[in-house]
């Protein structure tokens, strides 16, 4: 049996005036994601449990299978994973994004999704003027960087700076526990950043400077129990973002890595789908994940979000659903993480849509893949870390 797991991140949607009334979902071009409806089950899962953040840590780790109640322990610590950086006991693991302001607003939570090189250069910086005995910068991908610090701030509440573009930064910095230590290290780096060559450079080029870092996501180190004891399935992971495979790796599965994928609207599609095709090759289970349609919804980008989804579907879902016809004995599921609206620019924690198709797997009657059609569906999943059980014949798959 080969078993893939298709996520287009933020996928889901409300309707739009701009698009005619319809989600960006309903607006796009995606025959092969219909098909995959047509042929198999659709219904709603909710992959982000009550009272917890819709973030596409907790959504992700529901949609691999993982009860995020019992298992979350913070995004920091998830990244910091992939990256292959240790948080020592009594450490705690923040995200620490790059983001530009304008001293009062936050303006870009991603510095102009800023290039690894100029990342490279800020993260340097930090390390050089800000870093001692109990905290340490460390580099990621693009605007997605860690910071480790000796303590103890799992009291602590951060607001995610994707959440609030455009918003006052005063009244959404850190609070809590140990408030005090974080709020000194976001306020002690705009010293840091300002008159940086880097910084003058993005300027010079009409690109957002990186004038400040944003902490939040803290965690602890934390262990999942492997993919292969949970559901017996090994296998890769697809992504650009050290969150999802960070993920992979505390699961014991295989990132992948293409080459031109970026985690924005530009990753290259193709090259994932190919990869995609490559592991199922070799391996019983594949997970692949697109970052563009969160990106896009992040920034209002209506088109863009349109666009990406069209993208995922002819380069990732057509050759996978190409290939895995082609084996016989398959099961595949397309299931975004979470809802990311563009109305509001930021992710929503309601259930998401889903379709599954192959053996074992009933039709469900369903036209096309959408939010609308979702809910017409056949199935409603509330805890939506049991759709891997299902997929995978852990569990049997809901009358």
């Amino acid at each position: 049996m080969k078993i893939a797991v298709l996520v287009p991140d933020g996928a889901a949607d409300l309707p739009l005036d701009q698009l005619d009334g319809k989600t960006p979902l309903e607006a796009a071009n995606i025959p092969n994601t219909d098909r995959v409806a047509v042929l198999g089950a659709t219904g709603t899962a909710r992959m982000v449990p009550a009272g917890m953040p819709a973030g596409s840590d907790v959504a992700n780790l529901s949609l691999f299978g993982y009860d995020p109640s019992e298992h979350y322990g913070g995004r920091g610590p998830i990244e910091a994973a992939n990256l292959g950086i240790s948080v020592p006991s009594g450490w705690t693991a923040f995200r620490c994004n790059l983001v530009a302001t304008d001293s009062g607003r936050m303006l870009d939570y991603s510095a102009g999704h800023i290039g690894q090189q100029e990342a490279g250069e800020v993260m340097a910086a930090l390390e050089e003027k800000l870093a001692d005995e109990q905290t340490r910068f460390h580099q990621g991908k693009s605007y997605r960087n860690i910071m480790l610090i000796e303590g103890d701030y799992s009291g602590l509440e951060c607001t995610a700076p994707h959440d609030i573009t455009g918003e006052p930064l005063e009244g959404n910095m850190p609070e809590g526990p140990g408030s005090e230590r974080i709020i000194e290290l976001m306020k002690r780096s705009r010293d840091v950043l300002r008159g940086l060559d880097v910084n003058e450079r993005l300027a010079a080029a009409g690109r957002p400077k990186a004038d400040m870092i944003w902490l939040w996501g803290q965690g602890v180190s934390m262990e999942l129990e492997s993919y292969k004891e949970r559901f017996g399935l090994s296998g890769g992971v697809i992504s650009a973002v050290d969150l999802v495979n960070g993920l992979g790796r505390l699961m014991g599965l295989r990132p992948i890595e293409v080459q031109g994928a970026t985690g924005f609207l530009d990753t290259n599609y193709a090259g994932k789908g190919q990869a995609a095709v490559e592991a199922l090759s070799g391996d019983d289970f594949v997970y692949v994940h697109v970052e563009a349609p969160d990106e896009a919804s992040h920034i209002g980008g209506i088109e863009e979000k349109v666009k990406a989804l069209e993208r995922f579907d002819s380069f990732v879902v057509k050759p996978v659903l190409d290939f895995l016809f082609e084996q016989g004995d398959f099961r595949l599921l397309v299931c975004p993480d979470h809802p990311t609206l563009i109305s509001t620019l930021t992710h929503d924690a309601s259930p998401v849509p889903f379709a599954a198709c192959g053996v074992g797997i009933p039709e469900g009657g369903s036209t096309s893949f959408s939010e609308a059609e979702a809910r017409e569906g056949r199935f409603r999943i509330e805890q939506g870390w049991r759709l891997m059980s299902y997929l995978s014949g852990k569990s049997p798959w809901p009358a």
